[in-house]
């Protein structure tokens, strides 16, 4: 990589407040990256809006129905290969990525899982956290930050990861806003970490 800032491409599925910290980050320059485009499967997803409003190229990848999973993470690999990504953030992507797509990326794909590893991986994270905690199986929960070399789920070789307390009178959505809060910091952290090694 050269001095110029380097290059994300992010994939969302939703509201999209992780990819704000991200757009933010970058425009204070606290961030030393450009995001090239960002990138949904779901044409109501509100991060494509949060794209364009900074300017960034926001595209609606829809897979037909009929579409075989792998041939639609090859062409999905193809359309961000266009962009020549340093990085390819995964920040609230509701798709498991096949081999048809991690291969083109090697240890250049970075996802967000709000838990901590080995537990809680998939969907439905922060819920399934409160309720183990209201059944006092565990005291905390988490986020973590890591890199997606394979098709596991939410395990790769871990960047970065932060224990979130739960408090008795937490209620789901105070704890959603506490880890939503913390996913925006350490996204932000471990991304300027990762392009300042490799810049």
């Amino acid at each position: 990589m050269s001095d110029q800032p380097a290059t994300l491409v992010v994939l969302i599925s939703g509201h999209g407040s992780n990819l704000q910290a991200i757009l933010d980050a970058c425009a204070s320059s606290a961030l030393p990256a450009q995001v090239v485009a960002v990138i949904s499967n779901r044409r109501e997803a509100y991060g494509l809006e949060r794209a364009r409003l900074a300017g960034v190229p926001a595209v609606y990848f829809s897979k037909p129905s009929g579409e075989d999973r792998r041939r639609y993470d090859s062409r999905l690999a193809e359309q961000v290969a266009s962009y020549q990504p340093d990085y390819v953030v995964l920040a609230g992507w509701m798709r498991l990525l096949s081999s048809a797509f991690l291969a083109r990326f090697p240890f250049r794909v970075v996802n967000l899982h709000p838990a901590l590893p080995g537990t809680f991986p998939g969907v439905e994270a922060i819920q399934r956290a409160f309720e183990a905690y209201q059944r006092g199986e565990i005291h905390h929960t988490g986020v973590m930050v890591h890199l997606v070399p394979d098709e596991g789920v939410d395990n790769g070789p871990l960047l970065a990861q932060e224990i979130v307390q739960i408090h008795p009178d937490d209620t789901l959505e105070a704890l959603e806003a506490r880890i939503h809060a913390v996913e925006h910091r350490l996204l932000v952290a471990t991304l300027k970490q990762l392009v300042s090694a490799n810049s």
